[in-house]
């Protein structure tokens, strides 16, 4: 009986320290960005101009959160861009990549110097 009442009891105070653990609070507001990525990897599934655009919302969801969108998003809409041939659009993705994010530099200098001719 004492027995009983002794691992009750810390079940009862292991429940109410398990109640007081905050929820983690995540550094990026990834919200669809995975997703789209995965997306673009499955031929069909949706078209660059569907996947700009859950992108697009992706950014504006984290501006409205007050939160950094994850490392990538812009280098995979700077890439969607240069697919669809809006090399301007494109540039200034990879651009806001590496601004938020220098260490992705040598990639986004790799990537806008691939296609020098779309890259003026």
């Amino acid at each position: 009986m004492m027995i009983t009442k002794k691992i009750s009891g810390l079940l009862l105070a292991a429940t109410l320290l398990g109640g007081c653990v905050a929820p983690q609070k995540t550094l990026y507001s990834w919200d669809g960005y995975q997703t789209t990525v995965y997306q673009h990897y499955q031929p069909g599934s949706s078209s660059p101009e569907q996947q700009i655009a859950a992108l697009k919302e992706s950014i504006e969801k984290s501006r409205a959160k007050d939160k950094a969108v994850p490392p990538g998003l812009h280098a995979h809409l700077g890439m969607l861009y240069a697919n669809t041939g809006r090399a301007d659009q494109a540039l200034a993705e990879f651009n806001t990549e590496k601004s938020l994010f220098p260490e992705s530099a040598p990639f986004m200098d790799f990537l806008m110097s691939k296609d020098k001719g779309s890259f003026k």
